[in-house]
C-alpha cells in the first residue's frame, strides 16, 4: 500500500482495514494533506479486493479528529471557501457511498470535521470518555463538510439545530440517546467491539451488503428515487450466486459459503 504522512494503515487476516489518523501532537486535526491522504486510502482500499471493510479511528487517547486545522482555513474568503467546502464534502463522501462497510471507532474528542466525518461513515463506535460537537459558530463559520446535512439526517431537525446553534460539546452517553452514535463502550474494548461488528458483517453476502448500502444511500440524494434503486438492487441480488447459495444453505442447515458472486 502506499505510504502515508498522516495516516498509518492497517490491514488484518480477515480483510479489516484500520485506517489511523496520526496526528496526535494536533489532536489528529483535519489539514489539506489529510484530507487528500483520506481520499487515497478510500480510494485505494475499494479497489483492493483483499479490503472487506473500513475502520476509522485516531491517534492517541486524546481525540479522534478535534477538528479542521484552523491556521490552514482561517485565510478564506467566499471563493476559495466554496472550493475548501466542496472538496471536503466529496472526500468524506467518499466513506459515505463506500461499497464495503465503513465505521467510525470514535476514541475521543469528534469536533467539527471531525464529527463530520465520523458521521460519514456506516456506523459509529464512541469509547464512554468520547465527546462530538460542531462548534463552528463559536469561530464564525458553519459546518462545511456536510455536517448540516449528516446530523440532521440522524439526530432530527430540533436536535441538530440546537446543537449546531449553540455549539455545545455531547458526551457519548447523550450521543447514543440522540442516535448519533449506534453503540459506547469502555475506551480499552474500543477496536475490538468495533472489529467484532465488522467481522459479522463480513459472514453475510458481500453483495448484498454492497446494495443495503447503496439503497440506505438512495434515500438521502435528491437525484435518485430510493424505492426504486431498492428494487433493481433487490434484483441484482436475485441473479447471484450468493442467492443460490443462501437459500440453499438454510435449508440445509449449515453456514452459507458465500462468494460475492
Amino acid at each position: 500500500m502506499t505510504t502515508y504522512s498522516n495516516l498509518v494503515l492497517d490491514l488484518d487476516d480477515a480483510g479489516i482495514l484500520t485506517i489511523t489518523l496520526n496526528r496526535p501532537q494536533a489532536m489528529n486535526a483535519l489539514n489539506k494533506v489529510t484530507v487528500e491522504e483520506l481520499a487515497r486510502a478510500v480510494g485505494e482500499a475499494v479497489a483492493n479486493p483483499a479490503v472487506r471493510a473500513l475502520l476509522l479511528t485516531g491517534a492517541g487517547p486524546k481525540a479522534f479528529v478535534a477538528g479542521a486545522d484552523i491556521a490552514e482555513f482561517s485565510q478564506l474568503d467566499s471563493s476559495t471557501g466554496q472550493t475548501f467546502a466542496t472538496r471536503g464534502q466529496h472526500v468524506f463522501s467518499l466513506f459515505e457511498t463506500c461499497p464495503k462497510p465503513t465505521l467510525a471507532a470514535v476514541n475521543g474528542f469528534a469536533l467539527g470535521g471531525g464529527c463530520e466525518l465520523a458521521m460519514a461513515c456506516h456506523m459509529r463506535v464512541a469509547a464512554e470518555g468520547a465527546r462530538f460537537g460542531q462548534p463552528e459558530v463559536n469561530l464564525g463559520i458553519i459546518p462545511g463538510y456536510g455536517g448540516t446535512q449528516r446530523l440532521t439526517q440522524l439526530v432530527g431537525k430540533g436536535r441538530a439545530m440546537e446543537l449546531m446553534l449553540t455549539a455545545d460539546m455531547v458526551p457519548a452517553a447523550d450521543a447514543l440517546r440522540y442516535g448519533l452514535v449506534n453503540h459506547v463502550v469502555p475506551a480499552d474494548q474500543l477496536i475490538d467491539f468495533s472489529k467484532s461488528i465488522l467481522t459479522k458483517i463480513l459472514t453475510k453476502a458481500p453483495l448484498a451488503v454492497r446494495y443495503v448500502i447503496d439503497s440506505v444511500n438512495a434515500l438521502f440524494d435528491e437525484r435518485r428515487d430510493g424505492y426504486l434503486v431498492e428494487a433493481e438492487n433487490f434484483a441484482r441480488c436475485c441473479e447471484s450466486e450468493d442467492f443460490k447459495e443462501g437459500p440453499k444453505a438454510f435449508l440445509e442447515k449449515r453456514p452459507a459459503a458465500f462468494t460475492g458472486k
